[in-house]
């Protein structure tokens, strides 16, 4: 099949690793022939590119800045973005014929650009469901329920949903919040495809590097090391995290790794230059490998929400921790199933953000841990990861659907 992926994640080859490359990857090992469309954004200074990697065509579009800017710009980049994309398809595929468009959320206002397609290719369409957009917005006070800005959101969003012949939701609260919310759409429409990766064997020998990049990024050794990685957005709670950061500040037991960037990093690192903790580090974007290296070697992977949402969250960064078995802390709202999920599993602790309290209550009950129950919660990491995120099993859902 001829297949066309639209995406906001910049991908320029299928040699890296992430939850849309590690898919990408395997239609293409199935022998399909792919498109993968996907932004360059204004702040890089390139033109629009197109490359070819054996089977696989990567449609580079310049663009606005998207991620990891203010809301303005990433409004109004959103906007544009169909128009954009359409043009550098008509361009520079003018003569593929796509049996298959796989698009993931956000944008929601690649709803013009699918239906053209769509209709010209007679092509079957599957929406990966990412993002609830503009009820995030609403959720984090970007955006009124009773302006202009969420009805005109609203309404792409409803277009997209109807065009789209399959939706895969990222968990089962994903699911029955887009059922209960829209009662348009046939439920038969609707499918629990997660966020899934390409399952690699653990390189033991690799142990022996942990305090090569300990002392590279000036982690000390003997304490229980507690890893966050990913967006430092409005989304993501930072205030929370601030917060818990402050309350275990005095704690020699434990220690605290920070990595990633986004609209609130400035807030973060304003926080640790003027409070300067002693058992926490923060890093902004590191190499890829130094990161997988970097959560490999610490022993509890942290997940935080915002605890205003009221739309299910599933961040992907679960992933990388289970993948290297991390017990897992999570401190999210009511609404997502990610810390029932992995309390279910064995895995790990969930609370609500916002409790200071239990946070704290969490944190020390993984670092006076029994070493037999740490383990055990170690390998359920591994287990649940195997049983529920292969990217094997969300291409058949693709392919089956």
């Amino acid at each position: 099949m001829n297949i066309l992926f639209l995406t906001l994640v910049k991908i320029n080859t299928l040699k890296e690793r992430g939850i849309y490359q590690d898919l990408m990857r395997e239609f293409s090992q199935h022998g399909h022939f792919l498109y993968i469309v996907s932004p360059v954004e204004r702040c890089e200074n390139q033109k629009t590119n197109v490359k070819k990697e054996g089977n696989t065509v990567f449609l580079n579009v310049k663009t606005l800045n998207i991620q990891k800017t203010n809301f303005i710009e990433k409004g109004f980049s959103t906007l544009t973005i169909d128009k954009l994309f359409l043009r550098a398809i008509n361009k520079h595929l003018s003569g593929v014929k796509f049996d298959l468009i796989i698009y993931a959320t956000p944008p929601i206002t690649f709803t013009n650009l699918i239906k053209y397609i769509k209709k010209r290719d007679q092509a079957k369409t599957y929406l990966l469901l990412k993002d609830i957009f503009p009820q995030n917005a609403v959720d984090m006070q970007l955006m009124s329920k009773k302006g202009l800005l969420y009805n005109y959101f609203r309404n792409k969003e409803k277009e997209l949903y109807l065009i789209s012949d399959k939706i895969g939701c990222m968990s089962d609260a994903n699911l029955k919040f887009v059922m209960e919310h829209n009662s348009f759409i046939p439920k038969e429409k609707l499918e629990v495809n997660p966020n899934a990766i390409e399952l690699l064997p653990l390189n033991k020998e690799i142990i022996c590097q942990y305090k090569e990049i300990h002392a590279r990024y000036g982690i000390p050794e003997n304490r229980k090391i507690f890893i966050y990685g990913g967006n430092l957005g409005k989304p993501q709670g930072i205030d929370f995290l601030i917060e818990t950061l402050k309350a275990k500040a005095e704690d020699d037991r434990l220690f605290f790794v920070i990595v990633g960037s986004g609209t609130e990093f400035g807030k973060m690192r304003k926080w640790f230059d003027t409070f300067r903790p002693k058992n926490a580090l923060l890093l902004s974007v590191i190499p890829k490998t130094d990161y997988d290296l970097l959560v490999q070697s610490c022993h509890v992977g942290l997940i935080f929400l915002h605890k205003d949402f009221t739309i299910p969250n599933y961040p992907s960064r679960l992933l990388s921790y289970l993948e290297f078995k991390l017990p897992v802390l999570t401190a999210t709202d009511s609404c997502t199933d990610i810390g029932t999920d992995v309390v279910k599993n064995n895995c790990g602790i969930a609370v609500h953000s916002g409790n200071l309290q239990k946070m704290i209550k969490a944190i020390n009950t993984f670092v006076e841990m029994d070493a037999n129950n740490f383990e055990e919660m170690r390998e359920n990491s591994r287990k649940f990861l195997e049983r529920e995120f292969q990217v094997q099993q969300s291409y058949d859902k693709i392919i089956n659907a």
